[in-house]
This record gives C-alpha cells, structure tokens and sequence, in this order.
C-alpha cells in the first residue's frame, strides 16, 4: 500500500483481504475484498467481524462501488472500508461521502490537489454517509 491514504485514527489493518468467496466458504477472515460485479449484501451477516472490507475499482468509470459502500454503511459496518485500484483524485471527496475512509489508488494521488478537492465544496446538498448536514437543514433548522 505505497500510494495508501487513510481517513481513520485506528491502527491499519494488515492482514490481506481475502475474495468474497473465500470469505463466505471460512469463518475466520477478518478483511475481505469485494470486486465491482459482488454483491455487498452478502456480507451484512458478518459485518461485525470484518476490520476491512476493500471495494475494487477496476476502471475510473465503474461506479458500482459507491453504491457498495452505502449499502455496507447504511447496514451499520463501522470498520475500514477502502476503495482500491483506478481511484482518482477528484473521485475521493465523493468516495468519502459514500463511506469510503480508506484509499489504494493504482496511481500516485498529489496531496495538494487531493487538499484542494476535499475543501473545494463547502457545502452538501443531500445526506450521506459522511455525516454532513445538507444545505436545506442548515438553511431550515
């Protein structure tokens, strides 16, 4: 993980994550990786388990990620969930709202562009897995 960044204050998790399958056929695994076409729901029964859940990202323009992420987050899973491979700089605050707080882009991320991307938008205009209030709530109380 030389181009790893991480959004957490806990210890990194250093055991490699193992295919869904692997996963579901053993019971002690505590990392596993989901690639794009998986069904994320197959792992809400063992979401309490699970240090690391790594999201593929095959291609720039695969989104089906982002939703794995809400579904694994809006399901309760408070642990690692990092997105890895054709991660981009400008995908990342977008990641982090879905739920992603841990990143292993295939690419090297410029830390000063990554800066200006996570502050470029003040504010949200729906709920997330982030925690933001929107816009509309800040507006109406």
């Amino acid at each position: 993980m030389g181009n790893a960044l991480r959004f957490r204050d806990d210890a990194a998790h250093e055991e490699p994550a193992v295919t869904l399958d692997a996963f579901l056929g053993q019971s002690n695994a505590t990392a596993v990786r989901l690639e794009s076409d998986e069904d994320a729901r197959k792992l809400i029964p063992h979401l309490g388990q699970l240090a690391l859940i790594e999201i593929a990202f095959p291609k720039f323009r695969d989104g089906r990620g982002y939703s794995a992420a809400r579904i694994l987050r809006e399901a309760g899973y408070t642990g690692e969930l990092r997105a890895a491979g054709d991660v981009l700089v400008d995908q990342i605050p977008f990641m982090r709202r879905c739920g992603f707080d841990s990143f292993a882009p295939e690419a090297d991320i410029d830390t000063d562009a990554l800066g200006r991307a996570l502050s470029r938008y003040e504010n949200v205009y729906q709920k997330a897995a982030d925690g933001r209030s929107p816009v509309w709530a800040l507006r109406h109380g």
